[in-house]
């Protein structure tokens, strides 16, 4: 999968004149919560959250009168509180790389480059919605839940197990057992065409431990 292929295309984007209340009045009528700025050139040259917006209200402690303030609020621009350094990736990133690029940066989304150009903005919520697919999150049947050895073919041992007795499998996730290292595995099936007591019984002897099953 790659992020091109699940990102938000043409991304909402402002000017850097852009004042701080026109860019909050954008993402709510957008529904967005970050803009990507780009110069009169439509060169990417910085990025805002709604955060940051919201953070460059004047302070209630201020000496200034309201309408004082409110003036100064008005003028303010989005270049004055936008980030500068903004992590960007091509199109053509792998989306595990995007996501991994998130947590290492501390980001919620990631502007997408073809070259030197804007294409796209992937989030969080882009992640969330892969996630779902992949998991089976819409699709009714048993949700399985095993531990096994990271050894060659074990996955295709349950996958067998489970095709000999009718299920067929929807949704996959696989990672590594907490504080257990990269040999031993946490693994989320969902399967279909098949009864839960049938379900557990034909893996129970290709795995090292049945964690949960439930319908969903």
């Amino acid at each position: 999968m790659f992020v091109k292929e699940h990102m938000t295309q043409n991304p909402v984007t402002v000017t850097p004149d852009t004042s701080v209340p026109d860019a909050l009045r954008i993402m709510r009528e957008k529904q967005v919560r970050r803009l990507p700025i780009l110069d009169r050139h439509g060169k990417l040259v910085g990025i805002v959250t709604d955060k940051a917006l919201l953070h460059a209200s004047p302070s209630p402690a201020t000496s200034l009168a309201v309408w004082e303030i409110t003036e100064l609020y008005t003028k303010l621009k989005v270049e004055k509180v936008m980030s500068r350094d903004v992590v960007t990736i091509p199109e053509d990133t792998l989306l595990e790389e995007a996501a991994r690029i998130m947590v290492d940066s501390e980001v919620g989304g990631l502007p997408v480059m073809h070259g030197d150009t804007l294409v796209g903005i992937i989030t969080e919520s882009d992640l969330f919605k892969v996630l779902l697919k992949l998991l089976g999150g819409r699709r009714t049947g048993l949700r399985l839940t095993l531990s096994a050895t990271s050894a060659k073919g074990s996955l295709a041992k349950i996958a067998n197990a489970i095709s000999d007795i009718g299920g067929n499998i929807v949704g996959l996730g696989v990672s590594e057992l907490d504080d257990s290292g990269p040999d031993q595995l946490e693994i989320m099936l969902k399967v279909q065409e098949v009864k839960q007591d049938t379900l557990v019984e034909a893996v129970q002897s290709v795995v090292n431990e049945v964690i949960d099953v439930r319908e969903t």
